[in-house]
């Protein structure tokens, strides 16, 4: 089970997220302004999917109505989806942290990158 409350830091400011759901395959954790959320969740069939999502919304001025703010909200999720032998914990966890290091490098030049639209 995961820690609570879980700490994100977005562009220098550490967020508080304490768990606010959980079920058998699931828990949610949110910012106390519900500004942030995050989910850690596991589902099993022939495959298990390992999954971690981070929903982030924000105001912004309408495009079209520029005097009234609006919701906006993004997601960033990864997803381990791996058959039920064959790979280690260890195994698994090498390769996500390979892929996630290149992701990171050059202060996370190929996330940049991938948000440009660059394949």
């Amino acid at each position: 089970m995961f820690t609570e409350p879980q700490s994100v830091t977005i562009s220098g400011t550490a967020l508080s997220l304490p768990r606010v759901a959980q079920d058998g395959s699931s828990s949610s954790y949110k910012t106390a302004d519900g500004a942030v959320t995050m989910t850690v969740s596991h589902a099993s069939g022939k495959r298990n999917r390992r999954t971690a999502r981070i929903v982030h919304t924000k105001y912004a001025p309408d495009p079209l109505f520029p005097a009234q703010n609006t919701p906006f909200s993004m997601t960033f999720y990864v997803v381990a989806d791996v058959p039920k032998t064959g790979y280690t914990i260890t195994e698994q966890k090498a390769i996500i942290d390979g892929f996630l290091a290149n992701l990171q490098a050059t202060s996370g030049a190929n996330i940049t990158k991938l948000l440009g639209g660059e394949n």
